[in-house]
């Protein structure tokens, strides 16, 4: 049963923000757990299929993924056993075959579960490392073996083998891997790479030689991530090549081989390398040995670390220290990393233990991340993925958040992920009850008859609003369709948690809400009472003219202009209703009358002008008596009485006929003498001419004045006549001058009028004659009206002549009787007869 492994990574310390892991781990137990009871592993291999193991006492385990024992060709007899420590084993792709080698100078190939392609072979040296052929599709037709030489054992047609020394050792192969026709291998000087198929080495890759050690000490790791690339591990380096074919200019020297190894970045850890393998582009996963010591000089745990390399740079994206069992006793030897690369599966080996390392899955990021707070990105990998509910994510996400008392990303998230589930989001509105943080979530309610909450959701809301933010809560009433709440419910808690120092706002929503509930005149008093003046547009807009009727004064009170151009027209109220409210403020009336009476000439209220512009508009009051017929001439004229307005009491007499009483107030009470002769011209009657004349002798200093006006009317001798004598008249002399200057011109234009008439018509009368005088165009088709005979024969003369009226009629002379047209003289009898 495999047992999960606690994660410690060690990316950062307590201050700073832990990394996501990359990897989960769990401790391979069942059989192997026996196994390990008893030895120690020294080296692996690991498969798609299986694992296999050898140990210390020379003995080689094949077991499952979960370290169960497999039952094989290696659990039978000791023929495929070694009798020291396995140094190295090697299975065939396919996983039919295993080679293995030890210091007791033996090469076992053992089939799994077939023994015809056995083979055993004594070396008497120590053999590190043996390798299958890669490529290899039914039984085993190649390996190679690594001592003090790289030797490549091939089976020929007759089933024997034939070894083939390829290269010449610098102490003793240490490591070898190999890819198709390219042998990776390793010895005290550095990493050579073999090309099979041209049969010759393509280089030497020299390694640093460590302080104070000696290369050999350490293990190099080498593995193909795929056909071309090798990735080199070894002491405290990591580099990785690139096999490339060489260029035309590489290729152009004849002794060189075709391919050229290429290393594309080397750089240096901060620990020991135990093993390496690809994990994605450009990023490799690395066991590691600390080079540190514990202060009692034990070894640390080791460590599984993704580097991401670069041009001869890496960075470490996570790092997790791993407790294995005795790792303080191990040395950098003791481990060893095994992979399967397509399912990203990482196994480290230590002698005692074994740990599988799989890339976290959706669900175990969703729950690190989770327990780490981090629950924006567990949101963000739900909707890729996984088997926990998106939903149950976010509710904890709400919760941590209202805990932190980020309430209004809280409300967010409800928007965001919370759609239109109603039982959810009333479910997540009361936690924020709880806060009293409804405010927060206000703005992010569904509102939409898709997903409608409860009415005493909203009605929580309101009344939170109402409570801590009455700006807030005027602006919900604004925006929020009426339909979502009780209004009544709303405006009786408005009554009864009504502030004076909120009235403004807490009025304004009473109106709304009266308005919402079809109470529009409740709603009118509270628009009045705020001075609103959207009181207008909400009776434009319910048509609401029957309910002002009885606020007509405080509309007015309000905006007078906007007020009239309702109460103006008549389509929508009377004016008999508005004038009836408007008597109890006459100012009102006044202005009211006054505007109607520019639209409406029918004169209804005529009669209450008189007297209202008598009081405030007095300029306005004598056009308004001139122009109109619709009032009382006697009710007026007791008005203008009243007031002593002696214009339009002149006025009025005037019309009533009373023009010597008119003439007197002009006199006494205006003593406008310039009125009075004005007054005088337009009626123009003789008994006002002498009482106007005989005035103006008892005030010599306006004599004058009216001889200068009664020019055209009266004859000055009359005013003269009356001058008693030795009565001083002020400019009388100018006035008698101008007088008959006056007379002199007119006389002028009388002679020079008279001249220029009878000049006109004796040039009319020239004109005229002339024209008569003058020859007519006679044609042959005209016919005498009297004989009906043609006028003229065309090249003869008429005998008597003819005669042509101005009608255009021609007659023969001996015709023509009375000397007039008879044809016209007919036409005008019958007219005469019709008329």
């Amino acid at each position: 049963m495999a047992e999960t492994l606690p994660i410690n990574s060690d990316s950062g310390t307590d201050e700073e923000e832990e990394v996501e892991p990359k990897f989960k781990y769990q401790r391979i137990g069942n059989d192997l757990r026996n196994i390990l009871n008893t030895d120690v592993v020294t080296c692996s291999a690991v498969h798609s299929k299986f694992l296999i193991f050898g140990t210390f006492r020379g003995r080689v385990y094949l077991l499952d993924h979960q370290g169960n024992s497999v039952d094989s060709n290696l659990s039978s007899g000791d023929r495929h056993t070694h009798s020291v420590a396995v140094n190295h084993i090697d299975v065939d792709p396919k996983g039919e075959y295993v080679a293995t080698c030890s210091d007791d100078g033996r090469v076992n190939i053992t089939g799994l579960f077939s023994c015809e392609n056995n083979q055993n072979l004594s070396h008497g040296k120590f053999i590190k490392v043996v390798a299958l052929d890669p490529e290899v599709k039914s039984g085993v037709r190649r390996f190679i073996v690594g001592d003090d030489k790289l030797t490549l054992y091939e089976r020929n047609l007759l089933k024997k083998l034939k070894p083939c020394e390829l290269c010449t050792v610098e102490g003793s192969v240490l490591a070898i891997c190999w890819q198709g026709n390219l042998v990776a291998w390793a010895s005290h000087l550095g990493v050579r790479v073999y090309d099979l198929s041209e049969k010759c080495s393509l280089g030497l890759m020299k390694w640093e030689v460590p302080a104070q050690a000696r290369l050999e000490n350490f293990r190099c790791h080498l593995r193909w991530s795929n056909s071309n690339t090798l990735l080199i591990g070894w002491v405290d380096t990591i580099r990785i090549c690139v096999i490339r074919k060489r260029n035309a200019i590489e290729a152009s020297s004849s002794n060189l081989p075709g391919f050229v190894v290429d290393p594309v970045s080397t750089f240096q850890t901060t620990f020991y390398v135990c093993g390496l393998a690809p994990l994605a582009a450009s990023q490799l996963v690395v066991l590691g040995y600390r080079k540190d010591r514990s202060p009692n000089y034990k070894a640390l745990r080791p460590v599984l670390c993704v580097i991401e390399y670069k041009m001869n740079t890496c960075e470490e994206v996570c790092t997790d220290s791993l407790t294995l069992r005795g790792f303080e006793e191990y040395t950098v030897n003791d481990y060893s990393l095994g992979c399967i690369m397509e399912e990203n599966r990482y196994y480290i080996v230590a002698p005692k233990d074994i740990v599988v390392a799989s890339l976290i899955e959706t669900d175990d990021r969703v729950e690190w991340l989770i327990k780490h707070n981090k629950f924006e990105e567990a949101l963000e990998i739900c909707t890729h993925g996984g088997s926990l509910p998106m939903l149950s994510v976010a509710r904890l996400y709400i919760n941590h958040l209202l805990t932190l008392k980020q309430y209004e990303e809280a409300a967010k998230l409800c928007l965001r992920v919370l759609g239109n589930n109603k039982a959810l989001w009333e479910e997540e509105v009361f936690k924020f009850v709880k806060c009293q943080q409804l405010r927060c979530v206000s703005a992010y309610l569904p509102t939409s008859d898709d997903c409608k909450l409860d009415p005493h959701v909203y009605e929580m809301v309101l009344y939170e609003f109402l409570k801590f933010d009455v700006h807030g809560f005027l602006n919900l009433i604004k925006e929020w369709p009426p339909k979502l709440y009780d209004g009544l419910a709303v405006i009786n808690a408005i009554h009864d948690h009504f502030r004076k120092q909120n009235a403004n706002e807490l009025l304004e929503a009473l109106a709304l809400l009266y308005s919402y509930q079809s109470d529009y005149e409740s709603a009118l008093r509270m628009y009045l009472k705020l001075q609103n003046k959207d009181v207008f547009l909400l009776i434009r807009r319910f048509e609401l003219y029957d309910v002002i009727s009885k606020l007509i004064i405080p509309l007015i009170q309000l905006d007078r202009e906007r007020a009239f151009k309702i109460l103006l027209d008549k389509d929508k109220i009377k004016p008999e209703v508005v004038v009836h409210q408007l008597e109890q403020n006459q100012e009102y009336l006044y202005w009211y009358l006054d505007e109607l009476d520019k639209i409406d000439n029918q004169g209804t209220f005529h009669p209450k002008l008189v007297a209202l512009y008598a009081k405030y508009d007095r300029p306005k009051l004598l056009p308004f008596l001139r122009r109109s017929n619709d009032y009382g001439i006697q009710n007026a004229l007791a008005i203008c009485k009243r007031e002593e307005f002696y214009p339009e009491m002149v006025y009025l007499l005037a019309r009533m006929g009373s023009i010597v009483e008119a003439l007197n107030i002009i006199m006494h009470k205006i003593k406008d003498i310039e009125m009075a002769i004005e007054f005088c011209k337009e009626h123009n009657d003789d008994d006002l001419w002498n009482i106007l004349i005989d005035e103006s002798i008892k005030q010599p200093e306006i004599v004058t004045k009216v001889l200068d006006g009664i020019v055209d009317y009266v004859n000055p001798v009359l005013v003269v006549s009356k001058i008693k004598l030795g009565q001083t008249i002020p400019n009388l002399h100018q006035s008698v001058v101008k007088m008959l200057w006056h007379y002199n011109i007119e006389e002028e234009v009388n002679t020079i009028a008279h001249q220029i008439q009878l000049t006109d018509y004796f040039d009319t009368q020239a004109e005229v004659v002339a024209m008569q005088r003058r020859g007519r165009l006679v044609s042959y088709d005209k016919v005498c009206p009297k004989c009906s005979r043609s006028v003229i024969i065309k090249d003869t003369v008429p005998p008597n002549g003819l005669t042509i009226f101005n009608c255009g009629h021609i007659y023969h002379n001996n015709c023509v009787i009375d000397n007039h047209c008879d044809v016209c003289l007919d036409w005008d009898s019958i007219l005469d007869e019709d008329d």
